[in-house]
């Protein structure tokens, strides 16, 4: 293999953490909104749900601000906002002269916007503020890293990380979103939860696009097939697979047993989201298909490590 296995590391998980860490502000900042608009929901089943849709486990008897603060600034907390833009800077750090100039300095000047100790005393009046500037600051990264830096292997780690990071941490969200407010499979979206759907639509940065497909009118249905099977939206489930089987074919095939495992893998999940329609996921439950994609993410994660990272050095003398 061309790429070194330390780099090809390095910029999967520089492109998962910074990925991780854009989700995140982008949710936190959609139900921060919610949490002004809702009656009916209670503040610690509010941010209970949210916590669980990021797929974090916060410490026992934490609640309200000190949970925000520990999502977003908590160092303890490996998935805080803070610690994915430190590991993504400590990653692109590694491999500095793989990467463009352009793509360390805009990195490096997100870390130092997020750990100042003054954008965490705004907190308290603007907390939408620093979340708006994780987000625009992780977007003006990925187009600087699309517009500096060559397309080859390295590009594509960098793509790999930032598209399972996407398939698996959207896959979690319309999970609990799902088991909470469509446990019974209903065609309809009450009056009280109305917000909450767009919300989700929001939290994917999917409102306006799918009001221009489907108009303003909510159905759960619609909404899942928007969000899970549609292949032209960015943030969709079936479009980040189609990246991730994008790249698997892009990257070089190992001549050893087991080679091909991770393009097989991301070929078998494009199948699943290319020729399953909702009316076949909806009778074999929602639940249970996300949870397949999520399970399958992981298996081409671990895939991936073994066949490009954390292969013997026997093997790789062989390749």
């Amino acid at each position: 293999m061309d790429m070194l296995s330390r780099v090809g590391d390095a910029l999967y998980w520089m492109s998962r953490y910074l990925e991780r860490a854009e989700h995140t502000a982008r949710v936190l900042e959609i139900h921060l909104g919610l949490q002004l608009e809702s009656f009916s929901t209670s503040s610690e089943k509010h941010w209970e749900r949210m916590i669980t849709s990021l797929g974090l486990e916060p410490p026992e008897g934490i609640k309200d601000i000190d949970l925000i603060q520990w999502v977003c600034f908590d160092p303890s907390n490996r998935l805080s906002i803070v610690s994915c833009v430190s590991f993504a800077r400590d990653n692109a750090r590694q491999v500095r002269e793989h990467t463009s100039s352009e793509m360390w300095e805009q990195i490096n000047k997100l870390f130092h916007d997020v750990r100042s100790n003054a954008v965490q005393e705004d907190w308290e009046t603007e907390p939408t503020d620093f979340l708006r500037s994780v987000r625009d600051g992780a977007h003006l990264f990925q187009g600087i890293t699309d517009s500096t830096m060559n397309h080859g292997e390295g590009w594509q780690f960098i793509q790999l990380g930032r598209y399972i990071e996407r398939a698996t941490s959207s896959a979690v969200l319309l999970d609990v979103h799902f088991e909470h407010f469509h446990p019974t499979g209903a065609a309809t979206i009450n009056f009280e939860e109305h917000s909450e759907w767009i919300g989700l639509l929001k939290s994917l940065t999917a409102f306006e696009a799918y009001c221009k497909v489907y108009t303003a009118d909510l159905k759960p249905e619609r909404i899942a097939d928007f969000l899970l099977l549609n292949e032209e939206f960015p943030h969709s489930v079936r479009f980040a697979v189609d990246q991730i089987d994008t790249v698997m074919r892009a990257l070089p095939r190992s001549s050893r047993a087991g080679g091909d495992r991770p393009a097989r893998l991301a070929g078998k999940l494009r199948a699943t989201l290319c020729y399953t329609e909702m009316d076949e996921i909806a009778a074999a439950g929602m639940h249970e298909f996300l949870e397949t994609i999520e399970s399958q993410c992981s298996q081409i994660h671990n895939a991936v490590h073994q066949v490009y990272i954390n292969y013997p050095v026997d093997a790789a003398l062989e390749a």
